[in-house]
């Protein structure tokens, strides 16, 4: 099994789409790959997520632990940082050995990965359900 990110929650709402987890983000998120995408948040702050519902003896107000898997986190660091700036180099660096003047190859480089960053929202929802949470009991 793989492994996994965890963190101690209890249940607020459950609704048939939803259920509802409140948690505190500890230090290790500071550490964590993932957490640009993890809505965890910053160290020490309550946090609560929405995690689609799952068949389960789940009751409002009972411990879980909220999961995600490690290996999401670092597709993660792909997505929002490495990719980027491999977009940002090739096109700044294509630019400047094409004989394009620096201001305009930085302004291109720059728009291009915005670019990137708009194509990556447009995928949100997609790439949202990828990184889905899911709790288990806390035993």
């Amino acid at each position: 099994m793989a492994e996994v990110i965890s963190h101690p929650g209890r249940i607020v709402d459950i609704t048939p789409e939803y259920t509802t987890v409140q948690f505190t983000a500890l230090s290790a998120c500071s550490a964590c790959h993932a957490k640009a995408l993890c809505e965890a948040g910053a160290e020490g702050s309550e946090r609560v997520i929405q995690i689609p519902s799952t068949p389960g003896p789940w009751e409002v107000g009972q411990e879980v632990e909220v999961c995600l898997k490690r290996g999401m986190g670092f597709k993660a660091v792909w997505l929002c940082y490495v990719i980027p700036l491999l977009v940002l180099l090739a096109v700044l660096l294509g630019l400047f050995m094409a004989g394009v003047k620096e201001w305009i190859a930085g302004l291109a480089a720059i728009g291009a990965t915005l670019l990137y960053y708009l194509v990556l929202t447009l995928f949100k929802e997609r790439l949202s359900n990828e990184y889905t949470f899911y709790i288990k009991d806390k035993k």
